[in-house]
């Protein structure tokens, strides 16, 4: 396919036909995924592929609670979970509430579940004493993980990065022999889409671009 249609068709695919994902496929997919850059191009990077059925369950079930504060946030008017203005929803509003299983069905369902992780110790994050969450460390892993959905995407495929799972990460790490250093960065659902999506909405480019200030021309 042209990249730039790659690009303009890739989104989150949650529902899939059941079809596998054959294994030459899949290799394709990581061998090309494996070009993305990465900080100083250390590749810090391993990608456990889940196919055992008690796991992936347990992978949903982990996902759960945050998918389900998620869920209640936006139902309130927030922006879930963001660390900017904090939420209304209680601990015990989560504990509460009927877990949303719908949410986290294609941890459950897809044909293939792929849980992305990255070693911290050979990450740069530039922004770690800065008083806010962290984002450079992201840079390092993600764009391999943006790489696996594209190549999918090439193949016929699709996805999406989920990261509920990650509030439960020593869970993850536990359940996967993940080492304690290595963060769990996204749970993939991978499979064939029942619905090829073609027209994706997203800003544009005047209200996201602009010349030499935050205030500057659009």
């Amino acid at each position: 396919m042209d990249l730039y249609e790659v690009m303009r068709t890739t989104f989150a695919c949650r529902e899939f036909t059941g079809d596998p994902v054959p294994g030459e496929v899949l290799q394709r997919i990581i061998d090309n995924a494996r070009f993305a850059p990465s900080g100083g191009n250390r590749q810090g990077w391993r990608i456990i592929q889940v196919q055992d059925r008690a796991k992936r369950e347990a992978l949903a079930d982990l996902s759960l609670p945050c998918a389900t504060r998620y869920l209640l946030e936006m139902q309130a008017g927030d922006s879930p979970l963001n660390t900017i203005h904090p939420s209304a929803v209680s601990d015990d509003d989560v504990l509460a509430a009927e877990p949303p299983n719908w949410l986290v069905a294609h941890i459950r369902n897809a044909p293939t579940v792929l849980v992305v992780t990255v070693d911290m110790a050979l990450v740069a994050s530039m922004d770690k004493d800065l008083d806010r969450v962290g984002v450079i460390s992201g840079g390092s892993i993600y764009p391999l993980a943006w790489n696996i959905l594209l190549a999918a995407r090439n193949e016929g495929y699709g996805g999406t990065m989920t990261t509920w799972g990650v509030a439960k990460e020593p869970e993850i790490q536990a359940l996967l022999d993940i080492p304690p250093t290595w963060a769990v960065a996204t749970i993939m659902p991978l499979g064939k889409p029942v619905k090829q999506l073609t027209k994706l909405k997203r800003k544009p480019v005047a209200e996201i671009l602009f010349q030499d200030s935050w205030n500057g021309q659009a």
